[in-house]
């Protein structure tokens, strides 16, 4: 009986942190995509589905991102004291300007880092913000792509 409520709160507990992932994923993808201009080649890729190769190199940057979001959303917090962090977004210059130096550097640090992991994982800036605007307008895409990260988060270094 105990074996099996280990098992049971155990499965719960990776339920739980993978749908808190999820969630932080998509938003830090919100706010990537809301942060790049689309170019009329990310408007002609809209109408192309998102192949399982997209979906996992997708996953895979939001994945390799999310902890340093968190830490570079920590450290522009500290700085800021006991303001509240301005939204930050990485293509309009003037998002930036209500940052303090240090803050600002942390924020376009985060940026250019963000950006190189997408193409690390084989993805152009303009197609991955088409894939986060597909999966946030389509429940089932939603659902692969959560699936997409339980499934790497379990097995970190499976193709």
């Amino acid at each position: 009986m105990k074996r099996y409520y280990h098992r049971f709160f155990r499965l719960s507990l990776i339920r739980i942190l993978a749908q808190s992932l999820f969630v932080g994923t998509v938003a830090t993808a919100s706010l990537v995509s809301s942060t790049l201009v689309l170019s009329s080649k990310a408007d002609a890729q809209a109408a192309q589905a998102v192949n399982p190769g997209e979906l996992r190199n997708y996953a895979r940057a939001m994945l390799k991102m999310e902890p340093e979001r968190q830490q570079a959303f920590d450290d522009i917090k500290k700085i800021m004291g006991t303001g509240e962090v301005p939204k930050i977004v990485c293509n309009d210059n003037n998002s930036f300007s209500s940052l303090p130096g240090k803050a600002r550097e942390i924020a376009v640090n985060y940026c250019q880092r963000y950006q190189k992991a997408v193409e690390d994982n084989g993805l152009s800036i303009d197609r991955y913000n088409t894939i986060t605007t597909q999966v946030q307008g389509n429940d089932d895409l939603k659902r692969k792509m959560y699936n997409e990260l339980l499934r790497q988060q379990k097995m970190p270094k499976s193709p």
